[in-house]
């Protein structure tokens, strides 16, 4: 293996390995980011892909969340009795790439909130509607 890196190559051929130096951890809210030991500093993309993670669900049966006198999130497996920084849940992250209507999408006034919002997941955000009057009822010159 010692030689594959002394190469260049690295022992594996999947793009989410992190380089050296670096460790993928998490936010208490589930955002994975990325921090790089060898330059003190963290990142929301991964250094590879440039891809944003989400960790996806709750915690495993018998693990719970808790934060250390630094305010770093560290978690308790209490079926094995074992403490890890390490986010159980890292395995199963989904990737955080809202899709973006194509620029041929169009919406007008007999679109419906599902055809808008088909694929989105607005968990967490603030939405604010404005112009809600606009388009109710009948125009003047309508019978």
């Amino acid at each position: 293996m010692a030689a594959l890196k002394y190469a260049g190559l690295d022992d594996t051929d999947s793009e989410d390995e992190l380089p050296p130096g670096w460790e993928e951890r998490t936010t208490k809210d589930g955002w994975v980011y990325y921090a790089n030991h060898d330059e003190l500093k963290t990142q929301w993309e991964h250094p590879k892909t440039g891809k944003r993670r989400k960790v996806a669900g709750d915690l495993p049966y018998g693990w719970e969340q808790e934060t250390d006198e630094h305010g770093q999130v560290f978690f308790v497996d209490h079926i094995n009795k074992r403490t890890t920084y390490l986010d159980p849940r890292l395995a199963f992250t989904v990737e955080d790439a809202p899709e973006k209507p194509s620029a041929r999408q169009k919406y007008d006034g007999n679109s419906t909130a599902m055809e808008i919002l088909q694929g989105r997941d607005l968990t967490g955000r603030v939405i604010i509607v404005t112009g809600a009057n606009a388009g109710i009822g009948k125009f003047p010159n309508e019978s």
